[in-house]
């Protein structure tokens, strides 16, 4: 593949730390006391609920979350910041990471135990791109929407305002064009090739992709580094009031809906510690109900989350868009109905399989993947629905009729996870 930085697809030799067991009668005194005293902590109806053969009380109750600057970030923070994480017997510790390439190799080598993390950049783990090969665990999905591609304010000035003219641009001044995004086999990777190979640029053959980290973005946008980017919020709204960018689509406008990030860890992990996976996604799952249940809530969040311990910026950066406010910057404003979601009645943080295996499909498409997997078969391996199911019970989350699910994208392409090899294959513009 000409053009992509390789730099993040490199890996250090990583060695998975696992503490050695304690023998059988000191392990079961552990457990019994361990259970008394964080048991008093569980919500009487977490109590009620009838969960697996044996103690259901968390069996590590600190927990380590790494997480980017970003606000998709916010249900992590908030589990914590509302102590929703006590309630299930836990202590959620929000880890702050300063790129994509730290979360993966901290998740991996144990020093993390769950993250916030690109759905893609998991399913790019368990198939050995984008890092060491390692088996991995979707428990449930963090957010829907709320990430948007922005183009630099030099391109405005040539007459761009989105994908179109974009491609007008390319075709007439023909110099070498450079888009980021924030880790190859991520989400933020995927919805800027596919935009950009909606309007005919191929995004290795046409353009330099380079790995940048979000918080990274606007400033190397304003040094001149690139030409666009894909990105969460609020890096996108920052790039508009520093003057250096505009919001070219966001991604919601190309996959109403769509996965983004996810709460992973590695399946060693989640093998191993089953109830504090149960306990920190009942948690997250509660601290987005409460996210998405007013504005005043959503203002709340985007106060505790803009402070330089987690995203670091100016609240109004944040919770604009985070309240569906949306100004492109070159002089369209609009309520977006669409804008990022944290719980949407269960709707956002079900782990479909589909929405897995449509990464798989777009790494095979533009090459990361050689050959075509076994798409259905890696997503219920990584898929941990049991997990999530729990959760959702102990929540009282709705639950979807189905492990799949239906979009149409913007380009009229509708995608159900039916046939994936023949949908990888079908794009004209791939690698």
């Amino acid at each position: 593949m000409a053009n992509i930085d390789t730099k993040t697809l490199s890996s250090n030799t990583l060695t998975s730390i696992t503490k050695p067991e304690p023998d059988s009668s000191r392990r079961k005194l552990i457990q019994t006391i361990g259970a008394a005293s964080i048991y008093s902590l569980v919500d009487p109806l977490v109590k009620s609920g009838a969960w697996a053969a044996g103690s259901d009380a968390p069996e590590k109750t600190d927990v380590k979350i790494s997480f980017i600057a970003l606000t998709d970030c916010s249900s992590v923070v908030m589990a914590n910041h509302l102590g929703l994480d006590k309630k299930y017997g836990i202590k959620i510790i929000p880890t702050k990471e300063a790129s994509w390439a730290a979360i993966r190799d901290k998740l991996i080598n144990g020093e993390n135990d769950l993250s916030h993390i690109l759905y893609g950049l998991v399913y790019g783990l368990q198939m050995g791109i984008g890092g060491q090969q390692k088996d991995m665990s979707v428990l449930m999905s963090i957010n829907h929407n709320g990430q948007a591609i922005t183009l630099s304010k030099a391109l405005y000035q040539k007459g761009v305002t989105d994908g179109a003219s974009l491609k007008a641009l390319m075709d007439k001044e023909k110099r070498d064009y450079t888009f980021a995004q924030t880790f190859p086999t991520g989400t933020h990777a995927m919805w800027l090739y596919y935009w950009l190979a909606n309007y005919g640029i191929n995004p290795f053959k046409d353009a330099k992709i380079i790995t940048v980290p979000p918080p990274q973005m606007v400033a190397n946008m304003r040094s001149g580094n690139m030409d666009g980017y894909c990105v969460g919020e609020p890096w996108n709204a920052r790039a508009i009031i520093d003057g250096v960018g505009f919001t070219a689509t966001t991604t919601q406008a190309i996959w109403q809906d769509h996965p983004e990030k996810a709460l992973g860890a590695t399946a060693e992990f989640t093998k191993r510690y089953p109830n504090t996976c149960r306990a920190v996604a009942s948690a997250i799952l509660e601290a987005g109900k409460y996210i998405d249940s007013s504005v005043t809530s959503k203002h709340a969040t985007a106060e505790v989350v803009s402070a330089p311990s987690f995203v670091n910026t100016d609240i109004n950066v944040i919770q604009d868009r985070m309240m569906g406010r949306y100004n492109n910057g070159i002089g369209k404003s609009w309520d977006d109905p669409n804008a990022m979601k944290f719980y949407n009645d269960g709707m956002v943080n079900y782990p479909y399989l589909s929405d897995g295996m449509w990464f798989l499909t777009q790494h095979k498409r533009w090459g990361l993947l050689k050959d075509h997997p076994d798409y259905l078969g890696v997503a219920k391996k990584v898929t941990n629905i049991a997990v999530y199911k729990d959760a959702a019970t102990a929540t009282k989350t709705p639950l979807p009729k189905s492990e799949m699910r239906s979009s149409k994208l913007f380009d009229g392409v509708t995608w159900n996870g039916t046939n994936p090899a023949a949908y990888a294959d079908s794009f004209k513009v791939k690698a």
